[in-house]
């Protein structure tokens, strides 16, 4: 979603480079096998459609989100694209095969009303593709310790939810549905880590403000030494009806 606080086209895209393949595994295996050929699908929140693109190739995408800025990026990429609100889609019951979402829920201010939503307009999958919990986040060396606190207060002062991923399980139960509730996986090499660090940085920065500003040497530091290492949970729910 573009809301004000919300994340960024840049973040957006590494975010779908780290767990596109994760997505389409999902997909491909749990998914797909119990859908009709070419399945209908509504990105909920879709953004600029970052999420959407990558899973363009399985899925017929009808992309949805409150940012009319967002809505037109999508369509200048040929995609359809309507202008809504997660809370109350503009749809009939049953209106697609599958409803899904990436990075969204953590932005509403009613996780609970936009789920309800997107059971009452799927036939038959509900994918909660991708919800960060930072209360989980590990930044290494221990001087970076701190970085996850800044980046909780940060997000929080955002209207964000950053502990989203670990609440999935209490969402889905609040709306009366079971859900598989899974962890994306990961790989980092040294090249990959460097590469990403200047990003990983900004996005701090962005998020927690001049809290961060202390950490920096200790970052670069850890980086040139090659100890530099960090993560943050990612976590999916799987809802078949």
């Amino acid at each position: 979603m573009n809301a004000p606080g919300a994340t960024g086209e840049g973040q957006l895209k590494r975010q779908s480079d780290w767990l596109a393949e994760h997505w389409r595994w999902l997909l491909d295996t749990k998914v797909l096998p119990s859908l009709p050929p070419r399945p209908s699908a509504l990105d909920v929140g879709s953004g600029p459609g970052i999420a959407a693109a990558s899973l363009s190739g399985r899925l017929d995408v009808t992309c949805l989100d409150i940012d009319p800025q967002a809505v037109a990026r999508c369509r200048r990429q040929g995609m359809q694209a309507v202008r809504g609100d997660a809370h109350v889609l503009p749809f009939r019951d049953r209106s697609f095969d599958l409803t899904y979402c990436s990075f969204t829920l953590l932005w509403l201010h009613g996780p609970e009303r936009a789920l309800r939503e997107m059971l009452r307009t799927s036939r038959h999958a509900v994918l909660l593709l991708a919800e960060p919990d930072h209360g989980g986040r590990i930044d290494h060396p221990e001087a970076l310790g701190p970085i996850r606190g800044l980046v909780i207060d940060g997000l929080r002062a955002e209207g964000a939810d950053p502990l989203m991923g670990r609440k999935l399980r209490a969402l889905c139960s609040s709306c009366g549905v079971d859900a598989e509730i899974g962890i994306h996986p990961g790989s980092w090499d040294r090249g990959r880590a460097i590469s990403e660090a200047d990003d990983e940085w900004k996005w701090i920065e962005s998020t927690a403000g001049e809290g961060a500003a202390p950490l920096r040497d200790s970052w670069s530091a850890a980086l040139a030494a090659g100890s530099l290492f960090t993560h943050s949970p990612v976590f999916y729910a799987l809802i078949m009806k």
